[in-house]
């Protein structure tokens, strides 16, 4: 469903259930709009103090109680949305939940669509764009440091490395357009004003940005480890190895492993979506011949393979032929496995498709060695130079990309002396890709898609 992005001709009243489905201690309604002290009122039965604990029953329609509970009300513009907000605390049931949002509707307001809150923030210029974001990927972290990079993100950082990034390009850019008014003179004023130094300067400044976001996208979204290999090669004890459980059920049978099985695991805050595979070969089984087509479509989407071998037997024919039948993009690591069985040592190699792990997938052999493959694989390099990472998404890494390109191109048209009306509309593209980051510009279309992904109540 699409949502107002208009931050006018839009003052309906707002409310929503807080809290997650089902039983608890406690359940949260949220409401946000205009004038809600009348509303508060009626449902408490006395006027609620501005950011003070109010603690009465909750009153229905016909002044019964429905609830007893916790009703808290901050006036705007000092609210998580900018409007009146009021929060009802009451017991986490289903049933007193819907009775009092049900109340709230009778008294005017409207079911929130999902992010409506967050959306309100934002159009109330109580949060930026990549703010607003970091509230859903705070919500949505899956590790204990994708918490903490969402919550820097939240905190404001990431939005102050952007507006730095912008402010510098606005003088550059003020110094340019005043070059244009006099042209004969623009390429010492430009000289004097170390105008390539600054260019580099923002450069280096984009460049570092960037390398934080790669890195915190990383925290945040994980990648997808496809594992492949002939049938008895051991994929599933190696899966259940790396997720320290018997996720996949492990037999001396060629062809046990039938389906796709998935598995999230976390190396250094990481997360890594394993996905162990029937093993491929020529067969006459239908219900094989299914999980091997799942198989070649489970490589197509992942963002790595891990090709397992037996280390007795080496590299094969056929497991060059699995090889070949992959996406030529697409990076492989290659596991010997089962030294146990044989005279290898656990070790990492080189070969002509890259990285070579030996292991054992029975004793544990090589698995920190796996480990340290896997992030060097996904090019994770941590904390950089000391710098905190950015918890960002596609659209961001794309938009400091773009603007690193628009840079690039400014950098060669001021290096060869070329015109200034050419140099200053790089820039202004530029400007313009980062400052989408943060939400100074950017469509309604993006905003409805960015919000609507957002749980109900936030």
């Amino acid at each position: 469903m699409s949502m107002p992005v208009s931050p006018s001709g839009n003052h309906d009243i707002i409310a929503a259930v807080a809290t997650p489905p089902g039983r608890g201690g406690v359940g949260i309604i949220r409401i946000s709009g205009k004038n809600l002290q009348l509303l508060a009122r009626v449902i408490l039965g006395k006027l609620p103090e501005p950011r003070r604990v109010e603690f009465g029953g909750f009153l229905g329609e016909h002044g019964q109680v429905l609830d007893r509970g916790i009703l808290l009300y901050f006036p705007a513009p000092h609210s998580y949305t900018g409007e009146d907000v009021v929060e009802l605390h009451g017991h986490g049931g289903p049933v007193i939940m819907n009775l009092l949002l049900t109340r709230c509707l009778q008294l005017g307001a409207r079911l929130a669509q999902p992010g409506e809150f967050t959306l309100r923030a934002f159009l109330n210029d109580k949060m930026d764009l990549l703010q607003a974001e970091s509230v859903a990927d705070l919500i949505d972290a899956s590790t204990a440091d994708a918490a903490r990079c969402a919550m820097r993100s939240l905190n404001g950082e990431f939005s102050a490395a952007i507006s730095r990034l912008v402010q510098a390009l606005i003088e550059l850019r003020v110094l340019v357009e005043a070059t244009l008014d006099f042209p004969e003179e623009e390429l010492d004023f430009l000289q004097s004003a170390q105008a390539i130094q600054q260019l580099q300067a923002i450069q280096q400044q984009l460049a570092r940005v960037l390398a934080a976001s790669r890195q915190g996208a990383l925290l945040q979204s994980g990648i997808n480890i496809v594992l492949v290999g002939q049938p008895n090669v051991g994929k599933s004890s190696l899966l259940n190895q790396l997720a320290h459980e018997d996720i996949a059920i492990v037999t001396e049978f060629p062809g046990t492993t039938r389906d796709t099985i998935r598995q999230s695991i976390e190396i250094e805050g990481i997360p890594l979506h394993l996905v162990d595979t029937a093993g491929l070969r020529e067969t006459s089984d239908v219900i094989e011949q299914q999980g091997i087509a799942r198989t070649h479509a489970a490589a197509r989407q992942a963002g790595l393979v891990l090709l397992v071998l037996d280390s007795r037997q080496g590299m094969t024919a056929a497991d060059q032929d699995i090889l070949n039948n992959l996406p030529q993009e697409l990076p492989v690591l290659t596991i010997y496995n089962k030294i146990d069985l044989s005279a290898e040592i656990p070790r990492i190699a080189e070969n002509e498709y890259g990285m070579v792990i030996y292991l054992s997938a029975k004793n544990g052999e090589g698995i920190d060695l796996l480990k340290n493959a896997l992030l060097q694989a996904i090019g994770w390099q941590g904390n950089i130079a000391g710098e905190g990472l950015y918890m960002a998404r596609q659209r961001h890494l794309q938009a400091l990309a773009s603007a690193s390109q628009h840079l690039q191109t400014a950098a060669t048209l001021l290096d060869e002396g070329n015109t200034l009306e050419l140099l200053a509309e790089e820039l202004r593209l530029a400007q313009q890709a980062l400052s989408a980051i943060t939400g100074e510009f950017t469509a309604d279309d993006l905003l409805g898609s960015i919000f609507s992904n957002f749980c109900i109540g936030k």
